[in-house]
């Protein structure tokens, strides 16, 4: 039997090995999932992904299900009941941005049509990029083509979405491919 092929960031977690092999990477169109990842990378802003991983059911519930519209129309009454909730990073900064953040992909939804037309716009025939990685030293932090949407998306108000977090967002939504050669996902 040979060994499987994995990227070394999964390590033996079940939990991030099922993310790593039925997720990450693949590309998705699906504005609602989409959202998810923005809200969840949101969340991550200076943690480690399996924190908010493990969280995942938490901001399922906390957050209408990633129901756009209805994270849209949250009231002051919903930041408080957030900001009480075990089950998310519980802080205000993050959970007023992912609040205002729908509001602004609502709009993004109207000028483009869909979310995902926006974001994969920036690349070339909107298709995902395949990159050469033979080691974890080969995944970049940041690219220019996120440098972009991080900046377009900072001038119409996101927070959250600097170019680092962009790019992750990228490579969760298989707008990139940074699995390794030779990787089962790849």
């Amino acid at each position: 039997m040979t060994d499987v092929i994995r990227c070394d960031w999964c390590g033996n977690d079940p939990l991030y090995i099922k993310y790593h092999d039925e997720e990450w990477g693949k590309p998705v169109y699906d504005d609602k999932v989409l959202f998810e990842f923005l809200i969840l990378e949101g969340a991550q802003a200076g943690l480690s992904w399996i924190i908010i991983l493990r969280r995942r059911e938490g901001y399922r519930k906390a957050f209408a299900d990633f129901d756009v519209q209805k994270v849209a129309a949250f009231a002051e009454k919903d930041v408080e009941r957030l900001m009480n909730d075990a089950g998310i990073i519980r802080n205000r900064l993050k959970v007023n941005a992912a609040i205002s953040n729908a509001k602004l992909f609502i709009g993004i939804q109207e000028e483009f049509g869909s979310f995902a037309d926006y974001i994969w716009g920036f690349l070339p025939g909107k298709k995902p990029l395949i990159n050469d990685v033979k080691t974890m030293r080969d995944v970049p932090a940041r690219t220019e083509i996120s440098d972009a949407i991080s900046k377009d998306m900072k001038k119409r108000g996101f927070k959250f979405f600097g170019t680092t977090i962009c790019y992750a967002h990228m490579q969760a939504t298989g707008m990139v491919n940074d699995h390794k050669v030779g990787c089962i996902s790849r």
